[in-house]
């Protein structure tokens, strides 16, 4: 290269490194030419467009309002979002049109046995959650327009997406159109959490509260299973928690544990108040050391005042926090998920709640394959041994007509009131004994018969004195 060429390149470097500059300069310009009321910024929405909207807690409210008081002069938008409750009726408004003025993609990977659920099937998409980016930014499912909710820009012109980076990140980053509601409510959560206001098309100030679920009422079922599940967790071990009572039952019943760590999809009360007093530390994951990571919060107010550039946290995407080749790189990694109910050979199907804004599930295949990766992990599903008014078993010879969410080949521990059974290596019939000895004493006859009925286990067997059994 002679010099005259290596001048031409250096002048083309140094005018593409002022343009950068200029253009981080002037991100405040820029703010001010895409400000927009909500109503003004949704119009800009067309038909036959396909428009994402940010996930649970962060779903950006007042824009959504603002899409369904449009709803009328609509006609084929699709709309793109984890399942979660939703603030504004989006559901109804299909239902009423017959799909015409807006149809529903929601995206969820349990069963939809309840009421609530059954009546939207036809809106499921069942994927992992650890496939939605890539499906957004391969454009295998393009993305016209994303509504996100961020927090204020800093003096550079970031703002991070807050409790909600999940699968928002990648619909933002890969949406031709993003509108974002700046909500000074919004954390500031360190991490893969930040989007520039150059990458932002139309601003919409508006504060408001951020989607909030309080304390879930815990049952003595639920503690019990907590102290069961307990005993398998060592100090030092990596958590992955559910987003239930149960699950945050268990969490309250580690107090005594030393050096643990967290990566999880969701960060909740529960594991804010273990960080607080030193059980939870991240000193020996292994890897992110120091930090707690999540892809989104779920909880009160007080949560998310945790969250606020709290360099202790770091938020990233769905596709690395639910990677299994991420989650198996920790120590110990624990994953604890609960499970709807689970048939005698290990088939797991589970289903989202009311109480946690129906999030939580299309996760847990990609933990329970990810803590098989780890040194030293255990993947646990537990569920009470029965429905909450005791009139139904959870362990089910079959699950007949159910989705299954987790394969029988991919469960190891599950755990009830009643006790803790190892399915990892044991034939059909010794599966069938195990789940059998962990229901409730009132149901396990009547599975030993169903079991023998459809050739599970030999017609000469018997319970023996596990039929009465209570462990622990």
């Amino acid at each position: 290269m002679d010099g005259r060429e290596y001048s031409l390149i250096e002048k083309r470097l140094k005018y593409h490194r002022v343009m950068i500059m200029a253009k981080d300069l002037y991100w405040a310009d820029s703010y001010v030419t895409k400000l927009k009321k909500a109503d003004e910024a949704i119009r800009l929405i067309r038909g036959g467009q396909r428009v994402f909207i940010g996930s649970v807690c962060g779903e950006p409210q007042h824009l959504v309002r603002a899409l369904v008081e449009n709803a009328g002069r609509l006609n084929g938008v699709e709309i793109v979002r984890m399942l979660s409750a939703e603030s504004a009726p989006l559901s109804a408004i299909a239902n009423k049109t017959k799909d015409a003025s807006l149809n529903i993609r929601n995206i969820y990977l349990g069963a939809t046995i309840s009421e609530s659920l059954a009546h939207n099937r036809r809106f499921i998409t069942p994927m992992n959650m650890s496939d939605v980016p890539m499906l957004f930014k391969s454009r295998k499912m393009p993305i016209n327009v994303a509504l996100i909710q961020v927090s204020p820009p800093d003096d550079f012109g970031w703002m991070s997406l807050g409790v909600s980076v999940d699968v928002t990140m990648a619909a933002a980053q890969s949406a031709d159109y993003v509108i974002a509601q700046i909500n000074n409510k919004m954390p500031r959560v360190m991490g893969h959490s930040f989007i520039h206001v150059n990458d932002v098309d139309s601003i919409v100030e508006y504060n408001e509260d951020l989607l909030v679920i309080g304390e879930q009422p815990r049952s003595d079922v639920a503690s019990q299973i907590g102290k069961n599940i307990s005993r398998l967790i060592e100090d030092g071990s990596t958590l992955q928690v559910g987003l239930d009572a149960a699950s945050q039952a268990t969490v309250q019943a580690l107090i005594n544990k030393n050096d643990l760590g967290l990566h999880s999809q969701y960060l909740t009360q529960d594991v804010m108040h273990l960080y607080s007093k030193g059980v939870i530390n991240n000193r020996r994951k292994g890897f992110n050391d120091g930090k707690l990571v999540a892809s989104a919060a779920v909880g009160t107010e007080n949560l998310y005042e945790f969250l606020h550039d709290n360099p202790g946290i770091e938020f990233y995407p769905s596709d690395y926090v639910n990677d299994p080749f991420i989650i198996g790189r920790h120590n110990r990694m624990v994953t604890m998920n609960v499970a709807r109910r689970i048939d005698l050979t290990g088939q797991v199907t589970a289903e989202a709640s009311a109480g946690t804004l129906f999030a939580g599930i299309s996760g847990i295949p990609d933990f329970v394959r990810g803590a098989r990766r780890s040194p030293g992990g255990r993947s646990i599903i537990f569920l009470p041994s029965t429905k909450s008014d005791g009139t139904e078993s959870n362990i089910v010879p079959t699950l007949d007509n159910a989705p299954v969410v987790v394969s029988r080949g991919d469960v190891h521990w599950v755990a009830t009131e009643y006790g803790i059974a190892n399915l990892f290596g044991k034939s059909i019939q010794e599966r069938v004994m195990a789940m059998i000895t962990i229901a409730h004493p009132d149901f396990r006859d009547e599975l030993l018969s169903s079991a023998k009925e459809q050739g599970m286990i030999g017609k000469e067997r018997g319970l023996g004195e596990a039929v009465r059994a209570v462990y622990p």
